[in-house]
């Protein structure tokens, strides 16, 4: 026999999480017998701990603090002459403030009841999941709210590139990169060229070549499985990657796919579009701590509050590091 629930009338649900009560009968979370087993859940991959520097995450304590950092001033090189006075010139860098403005939480109850019939650690399992479903949600906020259109101008757009103002990485709506694999036909780009693309407006900027990362669609991933780079001869590798299923470097980038990237009219672009990210960690900067995780007893039912709280912030330090360019699958 199962424990009855409070579903309304008399007894309102204290924890209400919708018209119909509080769900857990619904959802069958009082079964007689328990299975020792748990279906296998799966997470989106996070990439935002590769791609952005986090020099600043322990001077964290509390969600509105600010972190202020200071930037290398640019030193003028003057011309000399004999005989001739020298400039004297006082460097002064820049100071830039990272607000740490944005928190995500979460708050779950445990019933005494339900803890008592499960041979499970629910409490336990709640906190994993809650921490993977914390990286998810905020590795897509930045995504799209920190790194679309975070590059500067040169470094997107149908006339990218600091020096020659040539290279074409696609803009959204009237002209995106129609993408495929290899052999393209006429209006068609390969995804490899792309990349090489990228590559080149970063170079056009004196960005360093060690550190430097691509985060691209899983669509597109596929596509670099499917050009000329599959063979091993030509990726540089002792094995296929259609056989290790690692992609590896490509032009210097070491390449990351993510499904958390902004796509469509739901990510600010235009239907059908994508975005591909290329830069060094130099570019973004990304500051997070959970500043509180707590469990304590409820005061209005007999039961177990798991509650935690992680602030964060992030911000475009250097769009000179960062290029992007809009892509529509060929």
């Amino acid at each position: 026999m199962t424990f009855p629930v409070a579903t309304g009338g008399t007894t309102p649900p204290i924890y209400p999480t919708g018209s119909a009560g509080n769900g857990l009968a619904g959802t069958g979370f009082i079964p007689a017998i328990w299975s020792g087993k748990l279906i296998e859940k799966f997470y989106a991959s996070t990439v935002l701990a590769a791609i952005s520097n986090t020099d600043y995450e322990g001077e964290i304590k509390n969600q509105g603090d600010t972190v202020r950092i200071r930037t290398k001033p640019t030193i003028t090189i003057s011309d000399y002459r004999a005989d001739g006075l020298l400039a004297l010139q006082r460097p002064q860098g820049n100071v830039l403030d990272l607000a740490i403005d944005k928190g995500k939480y979460f708050n779950t109850i445990l019933d005494d009841v339900m803890d008592v019939q499960s041979d499970l650690n629910l409490l336990s399992m709640w906190s994993d999941d809650a921490g993977e479903q914390m990286k998810i949600t905020i590795d897509t906020d930045v995504l799209k709210n920190g790194l679309l259109g975070g590059a500067v101008a040169a470094n997107k757009g149908a006339t990218a590139g600091a020096i020659t103002g040539a290279v074409n990485l696609g803009v959204t709506t009237t002209g995106p990169l129609s993408v495929v694999a290899r052999s393209p036909a006429a209006g068609k780009v390969e995804i490899v060229d792309v990349l090489l693309r990228m590559g080149q407006v970063l170079d056009e900027q004196n960005i360093p070549e060690t550190g430097r990362w691509v985060v691209l669609p899983t669509w597109a991933a596929t596509l670099i499985k499917q050009s000329e780079l599959r063979e091993a001869y030509l990726s540089g590798d002792g094995t296929s990657m259609l056989r290790n299923g690692r992609i590896g470097m490509v032009d210097r980038f070491t390449l990351y796919t993510s499904n958390l990237l902004p796509a469509g009219v739901a990510g600010g672009l235009a239907a059908g579009e994508y975005p591909i990210f290329a830069g060094h960690a130099h570019g973004l900067t990304f500051a997070s701590q959970m500043t509180k995780m707590e469990t304590l007893r409820s005061e209005q039912t007999f039961g177990t509050v798991l509650r935690g709280l992680q602030v964060y912030g992030y911000k475009v330090v250097d769009g000179t590091a960062l290029a992007q360019a809009i892509v529509t699958p060929g």
